[in-house]
C-alpha cells in the first residue's frame, strides 16, 4: 500500500508562519493544536493549516520543507494565496471539536 508525505504551512491569526513535513497531515495538525511542549508553532499560536502538497516520495516531501523553508516570507504567502487566498483553515472541520 503505497504511503503519503505532505508538506505543510501553517499559519496564525496574525500570519505568522511554520512550515513542516509529515506522513499523517490530520495527527499532526492535532499536535499543534494540542497542549504539550513549548515550540514555536505554539509559543505564536500557529494551528491554522493554510497549505499542503501530497507526495508518495519522503525524500521530495522533506526537500521541498527545506526549499519552502529557505523562501524569504513574501514568497511563503504567495505559494498559500495561489491556492488559498483567503487564508481559510483547510483543516477546518476535520474534527468534532475544531479546537476553538
Amino acid at each position: 500500500m503505497p504511503r503519503s508525505f505532505y508538506v505543510y504551512i501553517l499559519a496564525s491569526d496574525s500570519k505568522a508562519l511554520y512550515a513542516g513535513v509529515t506522513n499523517d497531515l490530520m495527527r499532526r495538525v492535532i499536535e499543534h493544536r494540542g497542549e504539550g511542549t513549548e515550540t514555536h508553532a505554539k509559543k505564536y499560536a500557529i494551528r491554522h493549516l493554510v497549505y499542503f502538497e501530497e507526495t508518495p516520495n519522503v525524500r521530495a516531501a522533506i526537500e521541498r520543507e527545506k526549499q519552502i523553508k529557505g523562501w524569504r516570507r513574501a514568497k511563503k504567502i504567495a505559494l498559500v494565496e495561489s491556492i488559498n487566498p483567503n487564508w481559510k483553515d483547510l483543516a477546518e472541520g476535520w474534527y468534532e471539536d475544531d479546537f476553538q
